[in-house]
């Protein structure tokens, strides 16, 4: 890999950004079914009917933390995952030139733990940067629309929550633990699955290519590795989304647990009830009053968002990082390029 760390930062960024403002109106449609307090907050209490109003409106509160946030904690974690992967890449017995192995030992590793073991340290260190914005989004996404004159936007939604942790700022860290809980198994399946998915798809598309059988026009290879990266980021999204949904489940209900000043009396006890619990106690409260379903609340919503969302935000960040890559060995004065599959090839003068 050519790119420098700058590259990596910039393209996990930019793909981050775009991506979070595309699906946000999702992830917090999401929230809200998983909320304790959905029924009360979003359902008529005589008739049982969904008040859309309240369950539709104001999708985008909280957007700009998660914006602001998105740039640092992409970029770690893409820059740590890149550097994690490579060393034990280049450590592994396997490996073609053990010259460059910077560890003073070798291993004998699989290539899916190495993905794994590289996404869950990229992971632990993005979310002490996201677990802050995650809390305030949260917070902010659950906030009543209708409650003020008017009705709030977005960003009085956001100003009313962060005037809740004015005095107890440590409590924007209340859910890390779950957070990590939820992305380390998330991302310990996802990225092998990605890594699996995108190889096998590289080396069809490589193999119709040698074969002749494609007669269409060839794609420009930053198009295609985006392509393929893509439509393997949806597949592994799915499946990982789908496995985590009750940890996520846990995530929520501990942020919203986190702000206790709230004008509803009802809602402001249900949040002291598990303000300070653990990750394992929440999710044995939740299984004991809404049972298994509770556990998966929002899931459809989840893996439906996440699949999309993972499958654009994947698929820009390699395609970036993919023509930055080139682009920096075109500068630097080397006739190379690298192709679609990581092999290298003269470029054209």
């Amino acid at each position: 890999m050519y790119n420098s760390n700058l590259d990596i930062w910039i393209a996990g960024a930019f793909a981050a950004v775009t991506v979070d403002l595309i699906v946000y109106p999702f992830d917090t449609l999401k929230t809200r079914v998983q909320s304790p307090d959905y029924n009360r907050l979003y359902k008529d209490a005589a008739t049982g009917a969904v008040r859309r109003s309240a369950l539709y409106g104001g999708l985008y509160q909280g957007v700009w933390s998660v914006v602001l946030s998105t740039i640092p904690g992409s970029g770690a974690f893409f820059t740590t995952y890149e550097a994690v992967k490579y060393t034990l890449m280049n450590a592994s017995r396997h490996h073609h030139n053990p010259d460059n192995n910077p560890l003073p030992f070798t291993h004998s590793l699989p290539q899916p733990i190495i993905h794994a073991i590289s996404s869950s340290s990229a992971e632990m260190v993005a979310c002490l940067m996201m677990t802050p914005a995650e809390v305030l989004k949260q917070n902010a996404q659950v906030t009543n629309v209708n409650t003020s004159k008017g009705g709030q936007d977005a960003k009085s939604a956001m100003m009313q929550v962060i005037a809740r942790f004015k005095h107890r700022p440590w409590k924007l860290w209340s859910g890390y633990t779950a957070l990590v809980g939820r992305n380390l198994p998330f991302t310990g399946l996802n990225f092998p699955l990605f890594e699996f998915f995108r190889s096998h798809l590289v080396e069809w598309r490589k193999r119709r290519k040698e074969d002749g059988a494609m007669q269409t026009r060839e794609w420009d290879p930053v198009v295609e590795r985006a392509a393929l990266t893509g439509m393997s980021a949806s597949m592994s999204g799915m499946i990982a989304s789908v496995v985590t949904t009750p940890i996520d489940v846990v995530k929520t209900r501990m942020m919203l647990s986190a702000s206790e000043n709230n004008n509803d009396d009802g809602n402001k006890s249900a949040k002291k009830k598990m303000a300070g619990w653990g990750t394992l106690r929440v999710g044995k409260e939740i299984y004991r009053n809404e049972g298994i379903r509770g556990l998966f609340k929002g899931g459809a919503i989840r893996a439906a968002w996440t699949a999309v969302s993972l499958s654009m935000y994947l698929s820009m960040y390699e395609g970036g990082r993919f023509y930055l890559e080139n682009r920096r060995r075109e500068k630097d004065g080397l006739n190379t390029r690298v192709e679609v599959d990581g092999s290298k090839e003269e470029a054209a003068i």
